[in-house]
């Protein structure tokens, strides 16, 4: 486990381009290299459709929780009952985890799409950094990150699509694009 005086910084990588859950699940990996521990608290996915959740169970030190939900979602209709409450669920998986003090790192992917499709409100996506303990790095992911989040956040990377081949009509791939 780190050292507790260690400085924990907020990440967030969002944008249209690909490649945001991955650099996180990358940190992870980084990090289970050198004896830190990460938790996965995963919004909006189901675990068994992910190739990357086979692996990241395979790694020392990663836990991972999916909390997805069996409907699509649509910016502009109302969420369901069931993916409202598996965003609660994370959300609750999330403070028990930061409060447990085991661990170092904490991904929240997706969930600034979580509060993009109004399954969380901003406040309670900020209200999860402003909780986080000193020590622990808070990575947040997940396309259309607000303004007020990127401003709370130490970094921001953002992905940007110049060229993806859903353009020329491919579709995604396991093992590449999920």
């Amino acid at each position: 486990m780190a050292d507790k005086n260690r400085i924990g910084l907020i990440q967030i990588y969002t944008g249209n381009g690909k490649g945001k859950s991955t650099a996180a699940f990358g940190l992870a990996l980084r990090a289970s290299g050198c004896g830190l521990r990460t938790a996965i608290v995963q919004f909006m996915k189901k675990g068994e459709w992910y190739s990357e959740i086979a692996a990241i169970q395979q790694l020392p030190l990663v836990e991972i929780y999916s909390y997805g939900g069996s409907k699509f979602l649509k910016k502009g209709t109302t969420p369901d009952a069931e993916n409202l409450q598996l965003a609660k669920d994370a959300v609750a998986k999330a403070r028990e985890l930061m409060t447990q003090g085991e661990i170092d790192i904490l991904v929240l992917d997706e969930l600034n799409n979580a509060v993009f499709f109004d399954l969380l409100t901003e406040e309670e996506a900020l209200s999860l950094f402003r909780e986080k303990p000193a020590h622990m790095e808070l990575v947040a992911t997940g396309r259309n990150a607000t303004q007020a989040m990127m401003d709370a956040a130490d970094l921001v990377t953002e992905m940007r699509e110049i060229k993806h081949p859903y353009q020329k009509g491919i579709q995604a791939r396991k093992g590449i694009e999920f």
